[in-house]
């Protein structure tokens, strides 16, 4: 391990300390490199926390509520199918609330205690590049939260710096009745009328949490078609179980503004019916997410962006100036924690002189939902635009005997093989565990396996991975618990 951190001089400075870059942050330190990680985050009592959005108000905090607004909606709804009688059965948000932030803090202070046992040096405050000349040299200047000022000097630069939610000018946020994505996980109580702009994966997991706690709640989305990145099969019947669920899921419809009015939201879209008004308790904008690239540098520099201000990196994530490298929300693909940590480890292994890349091709994606969506690879949209030949096999939950014995029936599982070397191609599932089973595609993917591969692989029973197989299966028209014509 190099001692030159004791002169604020590092092999490796990181800029950010979210799912990007603490991973990279704690593998460089693992390479023996001497490293450094700067994060300005801090919760609401000013307290520094790791992790980023994703750990602090993002991927875990919205799950823990997405599985306590689960269990309270079983409760009350389902589990009387099970002999079950339940009485009075009362909300508590307060305490669902203390749980979500003691999962939350739990997991902040584990990286804390990664960064202590591998000796990564944690700068708590906000960097700065303020010159092309500390650029090139590699020279990052950090205000630190009880405003004392440092120069660090580094050999390679990472920057981890994430994103933000969009703001919508028609929209303003004041996180009280107009909130994004953050202030929506910490209501104080639940909301009588919810609206959401946006049907992306924040909107619906955050309609699903307040719509199963009580609240009436409508999403906007502009698009026409519904969750546009997946393959429309599952998307189709996704959006006909959320609607049953009692989401009001509008599509096509344009939002003109919205207003406070008398203490609510007064919201006025378009529709092709026409200008349309309503009113809501509170409003979640939830439109998507941008980088976070123009706090970082105050003065014009010879790092290349592109026009939506994203870094501009190669494959393997070195930006235009050699020895600086970018990950994670800030640089090109899908913002997601997974791929920013990937890019971490591969830009750790190349500056410690070894090889790893990371499969752009192959990044699964998961809205956590109940029924869960999840998918790896091409939708049958995209290969039909591509002109590929493909065979197709999909199976229904309500046929496994798992899931009929949990009650978790809804949903599918969609497996999509090139016609002429049944390579799969891409695999879709709509159905509970989806965020799990969907693993084990991208392993198979991964390892370049054929329908048939999978087909001829056994799966425990019962089991709901066994959909995955018998997916497989009806890609040659040899499924066993279905009936189709044999192909």
């Amino acid at each position: 391990m190099s001692s030159k951190h004791e002169s604020n001089e590092f092999d490796v400075v990181i800029i950010g300390a979210g799912p990007a870059g603490y991973v990279a942050a704690i593998r460089c330190a693992q390479l023996g490199l001497s490293t450094a990680c700067i994060d300005k985050w801090q919760d609401d009592n000013q307290t520094p926390r790791l992790g980023g959005t994703c750990l602090n108000v993002g991927c875990i905090p919205s799950k823990a509520l997405l599985e306590s607004s689960e269990l309270y909606a079983q409760s009350e709804h389902s589990l009387s199918q099970h002999g079950i009688n339940a009485s009075k059965i009362s909300l508590d948000l307060g305490q669902m609330m203390r749980r979500k932030n003691n999962v939350v803090n739990t997991l902040t202070a584990g990286i804390e205690t990664l960064f202590k046992s591998n000796k990564v040096t944690w700068f708590q405050g906000e960097a700065r590049i303020t010159n092309n000349h500390d650029l090139l040299n590699k020279v990052v200047r950090v205000t630190l939260h009880n405003n004392k000022n440092l120069k660090l000097k580094a050999s390679n630069i990472i920057i981890a710096t994430g994103s933000s939610p969009v703001n919508l000018p028609v929209a303003p946020i004041d996180n009280n009745l107009i909130v994004d994505s953050s202030g929506a996980l910490s209501f104080s109580e639940v909301p009588e009328k919810l609206g959401i702009i946006g049907a992306g994966v924040i909107g619906l997991e955050l309609g699903s949490v307040w719509s199963r706690l009580g609240s009436e709640v409508t999403i906007f989305e502009a698009q026409d078609n519904f969750l546009s990145i997946a393959d429309q099969l599952i998307a189709r019947e996704g959006l006909k179980l959320l609607r049953n669920q009692g989401l009001n899921i509008q599509l096509n419809t344009r939002l003109i503004n919205a207003q406070i009015k008398d203490h609510k939201v007064q919201v006025n879209y378009q529709t092709s019916e026409g200008d349309q008004s309503t009113t809501f308790t509170k409003l979640i904008v939830a439109v998507g997410r941008s980088p976070n690239s123009s706090d970082l540098f105050e003065n014009e520099t010879e790092l290349e962006f592109d026009e939506g201000r994203f870094i501009h990196v190669n494959h393997h994530c070195e930006t235009s100036l050699p020895g600086i490298y970018a990950i994670g929300d800030i640089v090109r693909g899908p913002m997601l924690a997974h791929k920013g940590s990937e890019e971490g480890l591969m830009v750790a292994e190349l500056i410690a002189g070894n090889f790893r890349e990371v499969n752009y091709q192959l990044i699964p994606s998961v809205i956590y939902t109940h029924p869960e969506l999840a998918w790896v690879g091409k939708t049958e949209q995209e290969l039909k635009t591509s002109g590929t030949e493909y065979r197709i096999g999909t199976f229904p939950f309500i046929a496994s005997g798992r899931a009929q014995a949990v009650n978790e029936t809804s949903g599918m599982v969609k497996v999509i093989s090139d016609k002429q070397t049944d390579r799969i191609l891409g695999v879709h599932i709509l159905g509970a565990q989806a965020s799990e089973l969907i693993a084990q595609a991208v392993i198979a993917m991964e390892l370049g396996s054929s329908a048939e591969d999978i087909a001829l692989t056994m799966f425990a029973h019962p089991t709901f991975s066994e959909a995955f197989h018998e997916a497989a299966l009806a890609v040659s028209g040899n499924a066993l618990h279905i009936a189709q014509k044999r192909r």
